[in-house]
């Protein structure tokens, strides 16, 4: 059995722009595909140790949907490094505040957690509404 496996040792240079409008999707199918193209998994010569992923725009991020009672159910924790002062926000809370920090949280946790999680996570682009400063990239 003489199978080849072909290994490339050089990363592709051009970036491709994605947009995903949020509007009406579900939370945790639309982070998947967010974090998917992030690593790069659909180019067909993927490699876990490349950096390869595609940029994200992702608009529209205050009309991601959640299903269940999970509004007022998922609760997201932050410890401020201080005796007793376990913060906590609802999803609820949080999609009033700041609508974008949910989807990041979301993508963020779908990540391998490794040195080439923050350099992806920063080609992501969260908006909440539908106006971006990225249309001249995404003309393909």
């Amino acid at each position: 059995m003489n199978s080849k496996t072909t290994v490339v040792k050089k990363p592709i240079t051009t970036r491709k722009w994605h947009l995903i409008d949020l509007s009406g999707q579900n939370l945790g199918r639309v982070s998947t595909k967010i974090a998917q193209i992030l690593i790069g998994k659909h180019h067909p010569l993927f490699s876990y140790h490349r950096d390869d992923g595609d940029y994200v725009v992702a608009i529209n991020a205050s009309k991601v949907v959640v299903t269940g009672n999970k509004l007022n159910d998922k609760i997201y924790y932050h410890y401020t490094g201080y005796a007793g002062n376990l913060r906590e926000l609802s999803l609820k809370t949080l999609m009033v505040k700041d609508p974008r920090l949910v989807i990041n949280h979301a993508v963020a946790g779908m990540l391998p957690k490794n040195r080439l999680r923050d350099k992806r996570l920063s080609r992501l682009k969260i908006f909440a509404g539908s106006e971006h400063p990225y249309t001249d990239k995404l003309n393909h």
